[in-house]
């Protein structure tokens, strides 16, 4: 975690750092989180993904099996900015799946969605998520 706000509009005042907290998936109170994640490739990754725990733990939505195209496919109530800083990933969606490489963004909208780094080396993104109303 890079920071996190609690509320929008956020509050600049204080000098506690803002991103000593659990780690969890979502920011609370209606505010934001910014983070790099370093993923390594599926090959290591996927070995040691626990969906069901990791990401009831961290506060998401676990995808049902049947809808699972990928073992990290979740879904948080969140809007997500995306920008790859190295590396490339895929984006696995409901439908269909995005080659993502360094400098390309994308934007995630509160749906299902699983990163799959194919590749060999480690793939760095940084996310800003942003509280958002729940899909129906």
């Amino acid at each position: 975690e890079l920071w996190e706000t609690r509320s929008s509009p956020a509050d600049n005042s204080g000098a506690k750092d803002a991103a000593e907290h659990e780690r969890r998936i979502e920011p609370v109170g209606g505010g934001t989180v910014f983070r790099i994640i370093e993923y390594p490739p599926d090959r290591v990754r996927i070995a040691t993904l626990a969906p069901d725990t990791f990401f009831t733990e961290m506060g998401a939505q676990v995808a049902d099996p049947a809808h699972r195209r990928h073992p990290g496919m979740h879904r948080t109530h969140t809007l997500d900015y995306c920008v790859v800083l190295s590396g490339e990933i895929y984006a696995v969606l409901d439908e269909g799946e995005v080659l993502l490489r360094a400098g390309d963004c994308l934007v995630q909208r509160g749906t299902r969605h699983a990163w799959s780094n194919r590749s060999e080396e480690p793939c760095v993104i940084a996310f800003v998520l942003v509280a958002a109303k729940p899909l129906p």
